[in-house]
């Protein structure tokens, strides 16, 4: 895999986020039309324009970028060396014994497996980092889905996305967002490492049942 193909992969965790705001901003370009009355009881919201409105959701995407970039520099760096050394090989083809040059060549074959394993292991561990820090985000959001579901009185929440039109009278991701600003802004998090062991349980330690 290369480079541009890793960055292509990896860039998705952070688009995903964007996605609704751009669909957003295409439905405020639409025609205005005329709804029909608001159905009591009957809310609606979007999960994903919630996190990508919200600062903590701009800001996992903002880190998310932060962590491709940083990904993306260091395959390059790795990639440009082999480049390098395949370049500068054939260039010493004619002056090398036959033995010379296939054990040189080996080597550097061996360096490039190497170097597609690690790129598909960082992707990887770019897609984990993703799921993470969305999965902390879905975890702040969870409860105040409840709390706001409660305080609009609704008897039925349905994902807006699943719909065609509906009455904005009866979104609340509006207040959801305000919720999840007042809750959190941002947390730390790095990319995960999936080629480090797990770490092994303390002595003495009590085993679940």
């Amino acid at each position: 895999m290369t480079f541009k193909n890793l960055a292509a992969a990896t860039c998705v965790a952070a688009l995903s986020l964007t996605a609704s705001s751009q669909a957003f901003a295409q439905a405020a370009a639409a025609p205005a039309i005329t709804h029909g009355p608001a159905i009591p009881g009957v809310c609606v919201m979007s999960i994903e324009g919630v996190i990508s409105g919200s600062t903590v959701g701009k800001y996992v995407q903002t880190r998310l970028q932060q962590i491709v970039t940083q990904v993306g520099a260091e395959l390059k760096a790795e990639e440009t060396a082999l480049q390098n050394d395949a370049k500068a090989l054939d260039g010493q083809k004619a002056t090398l014994d036959q033995g010379t040059f296939e054990q040189r060549a080996s080597a550097l074959q061996v360096r490039a497996s190497a170097y597609q394993r690690k790129s598909q292991l960082r992707e990887r561990e770019v897609q984990a980092t993703q799921q993470k820090a969305l999965g902390r985000v879905g975890q702040e959001l969870d409860p105040i889905i409840r709390q706001v579901y409660q305080q609009r009185q609704c008897s039925l929440l349905l994902q807006r996305d699943a719909l065609v039109i509906a009455n904005p009278v009866m979104d609340i991701s509006p207040s959801m967002t305000t919720a999840l600003n007042a809750k959190i802004t941002q947390f730390a998090f790095d990319r995960e490492r999936l080629d480090q062991p797990a770490a092994a349980p303390q002595a003495g330690a009590a085993v679940r049942k």
